[in-house]
């Protein structure tokens, strides 16, 4: 019998001259006990794949991956607005049921960044997290992540996570943005329903981790790949800096430690950025 969960969606698409074909059910046959615990929709175009999955919330009964070739509107951090290219980039949110309360979460959106980061050094593709949601390339970002949530009526939190990676992007791209990006154009050429299937396998186990340890399961491996650890940032919030020191890493809950004259400082996530501070 057929799963009513599992929607076997074509998307096909031509990325650097390379048809790309991603299907539900090629992700599907590529997933680990982990990843099968997800149903799987792939579709050509779409808003918001994270606002498509907080909309339906209240009728899934399992893990849903919604994959989308181009987002109309996708968001980032902080009510941002995320521009996507067609084929350029992998883009797609994955509704997770959590046991955990909301405020039991702290941490959740590096942990996601660990779980990304580790595929991508499997695939020899060198990154770095920048706190407290992005993945850098040679200083660059990479690739985001947007987390939502909601209360689950059976009890818990849904969790959305929404990933955009950058793959190959046009030189007119950064221009459009007014700031530098990273792509991975080698990457670009990987048949994306393997690379999907390792991010979702990678994915639930961690988010399986996290609901069982809390973020101490990531501490450690957040800190090993901390771009800018010992070096002097500023933390800033709507362009104002709040706080300046050494970035030391993150504690067990997944706050950013600065040093500075006063001590040692924990930081909040919440819509705060960091930069690296200024020099002569």
């Amino acid at each position: 019998m057929s799963d009513p969960c599992f929607i076997p969606a074509l998307t096909a698409y031509r990325a650097d001259e390379v048809t790309v074909n991603i299907t539900a059910e090629q992700i599907r046959t590529m997933c680990d006990a982990s990843g099968m615990l997800a149903a799987i929709e792939v579709v050509a175009e779409t808003g918001s794949t994270n606002a498509d999955l907080l909309s339906r919330l209240n009728e899934l009964t399992r893990p849903l991956l919604r994959v989308a070739l181009h987002q109309t509107a996708g968001r980032g951090r902080a009510g941002r607005s995320w521009q996507s290219v067609p084929g350029g980039m992998l883009m797609f949110s994955l509704a997770w049921p959590m046991a955990r309360a909301a405020h039991e979460l702290m941490g959740f959106p590096l942990a996601v960044g660990v779980a990304i980061a580790e595929v991508l050094h499997a695939l020899d593709l060198p990154v770095q997290l920048k706190w407290p949601n992005d993945i850098l390339r040679d200083g660059k970002k990479l690739a985001g992540v947007l987390i939502e949530s909601a209360a689950n009526k059976e009890g818990g939190t849904w969790i959305v996570a929404g990933i955009g990676l950058n793959l190959q992007l046009p030189d007119t791209f950064e221009a459009s943005l007014g700031r530098t990006v990273a792509d991975a154009p080698w990457l670009a050429r990987m048949d994306r329903n393997v690379l999907l299937a390792r991010l979702l396998n990678a994915l639930a186990k961690a988010f399986g981790q996290f609901d069982q340890y809390g973020f101490s399961a990531f501490q450690v491996r957040w800190n090993t790949l901390h771009a800018y650890a010992n070096q002097e940032v500023q933390i800033l919030d709507h362009g104002q800096i709040l706080q300046q020191g050494i970035a030391t890493g993150v504690d067990v809950s997944g706050r950013l430690l600065l040093q500075t004259p006063a001590g040692q400082i924990p930081v909040l996530a919440g819509d705060v950025s960091l930069r690296p501070a200024a020099t002569d």
